[in-house]
């Protein structure tokens, strides 16, 4: 099934991040003042550190907010390649957030035992309230990549582990399609010419794994002009 995609673009960057950091902010209440807590699924890479930055300066009531990961690098823990890590230097280092609250992948541990644990630990977020993913230049989206396993088939697991990712490192943890649907909201952040060629792949309906994740809402591709295709 192809979800219905809302493509909104923004003059540059810094006017994007803003938006989303208010996008989120606003998720936050609405999602705390429903449920009581706001379940949060963080991208990786560097286009969302801008919107990451712009969090740690603004107030929310955070012991509410469980984040965890869409993927992760199979590197040390601390290690600045990875995802978690440089969600922590520019964000949750900087706000009254509890640890207990950051759901890191533990992928320190190899690809197939660090799938196999934070299975167990999604157990407890039947739904995530909002998840933030990228868009790659070859159209991958968090560590699903083009021509291997995306985990969109019915029953697949919640969480994939990844060997050969065609950029390093090459194993990585990643959470399914499937599991990535499982969202109230689905929001891409794309950003800066290098991602032009995959958004027009996207535009013209390719298969890209980012085109595979269908929540029963509508996705939302937020964009900057420079990775505009139209």
């Amino acid at each position: 099934m192809n979800p219905i995609t809302r493509w909104q673009v923004f003059p540059d960057a810094e006017q994007l991040a803003a938006h989303t950091a208010a996008l989120i902010l606003d998720g936050a209440r609405a999602a705390i003042t429903a449920r009581g807590l706001f379940r949060l699924v963080l991208a990786g890479g560097r286009t969302p550190l801008a919107v990451y930055a712009r969090l740690a300066t603004l107030p929310a009531d955070w012991p509410r907010w469980q984040l965890y990961f869409g993927d992760e690098r199979c590197l040390p823990v601390g290690d600045p390649g990875r995802n978690d890590a440089q969600a922590r230097r520019v964000w949750l280092d900087h706000v009254p957030i509890p640890p207990a609250n950051v759901h890191a992948i533990p992928a320190e541990l190899g690809a197939e035992r660090a799938a196999e644990q934070y299975a167990a630990t999604l157990q407890v977020a039947p739904e995530f309230d909002l998840v933030l993913l990228g868009l790659g230049e070859d159209g991958h989206t968090a560590s699903l990549f083009p021509g291997q396993p995306a985990g969109d088939a019915p029953g697949s697991p919640d969480v994939l582990a990844v060997h050969g990712a065609p950029k390093p490192p090459p194993e990585r943890v990643t959470l399914s399609v499937a599991r990535l649907a499982r969202a109230r909201r689905v929001v891409f952040l794309v950003t800066g010419p290098d991602k032009r060629a995959a958004v027009a792949a996207w535009r013209r309906g390719g298969e890209l794994p980012a085109r595979l994740i269908a929540p029963a809402g509508e996705v939302e591709v937020l964009l900057d002009a420079d990775a505009d295709a139209k």
